[in-house]
């Protein structure tokens, strides 16, 4: 588990948008993967949105909120709200949770 001391932070963000039935959250889930962050994805039950949280090292999470802001080819993403706190353990790999 990272700690503070390495920069590690818990990323929550809202994606809003053309963000459902266009590949969104396989789209996050490769790309935390590949920052090597921990977290989850879901749609949200308006249909225009997706949830996004994510624990990592800073840099990897900011690198995480630029991928969210170009989304996959299908989508367009008309937002991205970003809430920060401290990392709590409670995350698993990272994954689409219904």
């Amino acid at each position: 588990m990272e700690s503070e001391s390495q920069g590690a932070q818990r990323l929550h963000a809202t994606v809003r948008g053309r963000v459902q039935g266009v590949g969104f959250r396989f789209f996050v889930v490769r790309a935390g993967r590949r920052l090597g962050l921990r977290g989850q994805v879901r749609n949200l039950p308006d249909g225009r949105r997706v949830e996004v949280i994510a624990q990592g090292p800073r840099p990897a999470l900011d690198a995480l909120v630029l991928e969210l802001h170009a989304g996959p080819p299908l989508a367009s993403v008309e937002s991205v709200s970003l809430w920060w706190s401290t990392p709590a353990g409670d995350l698993p790999a990272f994954a689409i949770r219904a």
